[in-house]
């Protein structure tokens, strides 16, 4: 058996391990379910060792499959560091890049650079997907993910800070005329308020003090929205106040159609950065795109 074969044959269990069947497996790789298992089982016929417990529900991994995993990601590791270190003098980004963006600042605010890169440089193939979850790079095969937040959870990630949201509470004019305008944080608990909806993250606001400390609100949770769009759609419509970022509301602001409320406890942001796995960093394509990313903060286009 040709080599190559084992190195399919590992690229095949290890995806499966992370993502959990072979179906997902399949898709991960662009292969069918059928071929993902077939390559598995030549594996595991080739080692004389069962690596997954296979039953109609689900997989799990044998003692020696959690051992072999452990050192397959390791030598995957070593192999694209390798390819980054060889290809690191290449300046013309080329091959795909897997994108993950938060969806209405990744829409409005990310993708449009994104396309202007496409234009110029026809080598280079990407695959955006875009949400408001967590996003393991490393686990889920991801070359580039932004994210905004606190990163508490970068371990074996490279990070770069690219921008900051600053926050206002916002409703619109007739919601306000209708329930009454709050005139201190507290009164928030007495509102209908829409919030964004972020798997394992609180549903809390940020507020800053009169001593510009940032302390942090627990809103009712009246309309929870996955996406900054919907969220943005049901503060117009009337349905509540809403902290959402100046750069996707100003315009509302401006021509009258939503109203700032509580604007002297404004002023808090929440960082966006850009985050890769460690093993990627000297990737030419993740280093291309992640400098026209940081021109394009510096030069206040994701505002």
């Amino acid at each position: 058996m040709r080599k190559t074969d084992h190195l399919g044959g590992i690229t095949a269990f290890v995806t499966t391990a992370q993502h959990g069947s072979f179906t997902a497996a399949a898709e991960r790789l662009g292969l069918t379910k059928s071929a993902v298992a077939k390559s598995v089982a030549r594996l595991e016929a080739r080692l004389g060792l069962q690596l997954f417990q296979r039953s109609t529900r689900r997989l799990s991994l044998t003692p020696d499959g959690e051992r072999f995993l452990e050192s397959s990601q390791h030598a995957i590791e070593i192999l694209e560091q390798a390819e980054a270190e060889l290809t690191s003098h290449i300046v013309e980004p080329a091959g795909r890049l897997r994108i993950d963006l938060p969806a209405a600042f990744g829409r409005q605010r990310i993708l449009p650079h994104l396309l202007n890169v496409l234009r110029h440089h026809p080598n280079l193939a990407i695959t955006v997907t875009f949400s408001e979850r967590f996003v393991d790079p490393i686990e889920e095969g991801i070359d580039l993910v932004v994210r905004i937040g606190e990163l508490a959870d970068s371990s074996g990630l490279v990070a770069r800070r690219l921008t900051t949201q600053k926050l206002v509470i916002c409703a619109s004019p007739d919601y306000l005329q209708l329930h009454g305008v709050p005139q201190q944080p507290a009164d928030i608990s007495q509102h209908h308020c829409i919030v964004g909806l972020r798997r394992n993250q609180p549903k809390n606001w940020l507020l800053k003090n009169p001593d510009a400390e940032i302390t942090r609100l627990i809103p009712p949770a009246t309309h929870e929205f996955a996406d900054g769009d919907a969220m943005l759609a049901a503060v117009r419509a009337g349905c509540g106040l809403s902290q959402l970022p100046r750069w996707l509301v100003g315009e509302d602001l401006a021509n009258g159609k939503l109203q700032e409320v509580l604007n002297e406890h404004a002023g808090a942001e929440m960082p966006v950065s850009a985050l890769w796995p460690k093993s990627r960093q000297l990737l030419p394509k993740i280093r291309y795109i992640v400098d026209i990313l940081v021109k394009a903060a510096e030069d206040g286009l994701l505002d």
